[in-house]
């Protein structure tokens, strides 16, 4: 079972691909960047969750195809 932070961090993922296809991940990468440089760790660490989600789902990897 799901934690609430890792189903959010899942519906965030899937809400990335629907709304920038094979660009979600550098979406998220920008958005954990933006974090690190506002020193906000915790949200940095939910971006890094987020990547690693779109990193594993070949949701995203086929994305590209869609457009």
């Amino acid at each position: 079972m799901f934690d609430e932070n890792e189903r959010l961090a899942i519906q965030e993922a899937h809400w990335l691909i629907d709304e920038f296809g094979v660009e979600a991940p550098l979406y998220a990468a920008m958005r954990a960047e933006k974090a690190i440089e506002q020193k906000d760790l915790a949200r940095c660490a939910r971006w890094k969750r987020i990547l690693e989600i779109l990193d594993e789902s070949p949701a995203a990897k086929s994305a590209g195809s869609k457009y």
